[in-house]
């Protein structure tokens, strides 16, 4: 390998780990055959999930099976469940950032936010957008204001785009008035 293609920091070391995992690294083999199964049950629902549950037991926490539960829930329009896995997933991009484990607490200093060339912030960030989103979607707006404005202080140049949904709250509040 030549020397300026290896990673320079523990920073890149993570990130690498982390696009690996999204991808599927790591995963086993039978877990991915589930998830695969899974995509091509979509159209039955209890058996698609089912594929899901036996990848989530074989591979517990691996972001590929969260997103996997993720968009099936999402594209169900099973809020509620879609919700519940964002806030696991919130909860594991804390853990493999190294932040504090409520996104409240999370500061701008904490990590580069505002970097996509950093993808564990990367993770955190679209995380808490999919969390808003669903909080706004639930009609739980005060909890999705929250969250879009605390990507807006991680990221003030929006690189995430949450200021779009800043706008669609304000515009139901305004419409409830």
């Amino acid at each position: 390998m030549p020397t300026d293609a290896r990673p320079t920091s523990q920073t890149a070391i993570e990130d690498a780990l982390l696009a690996d995992a999204l991808l599927g690294g790591g995963l086993p083999e039978e877990a991915e055959r589930q998830l695969w199964q899974a995509s091509q049950s979509y159209h039955l629902d209890d058996v698609a999930e089912a594929h899901l549950k036996r990848a989530e037991a074989l591979a517990p926490d691996h972001a590929a099976v969260l997103i996997g539960f993720y968009r099936f829930y999402f594209y169900k329009g099973r809020l509620t469940d879609a919700l519940r896995i964002a806030k696991r997933c919130l909860t594991k991009a804390a853990v493999e950032n190294h932040l504090p484990p409520h996104w409240r607490d999370v500061r701008p200093e904490h990590a580069e936010f505002g970097s996509f060339d950093h993808m564990l912030p990367r993770f955190f960030m679209f995380t808490l957008k999919g969390y808003a989103y669903l909080q706004m979607r639930l009609g739980n707006l005060v909890e999705g204001r929250l969250a879009v404005q605390k990507l807006l202080d991680l990221d003030p140049s929006d690189k995430i785009g949450a200021r779009v949904l800043l706008e669609v709250v304000d515009r139901v509040e305004l419409d409830d008035e």
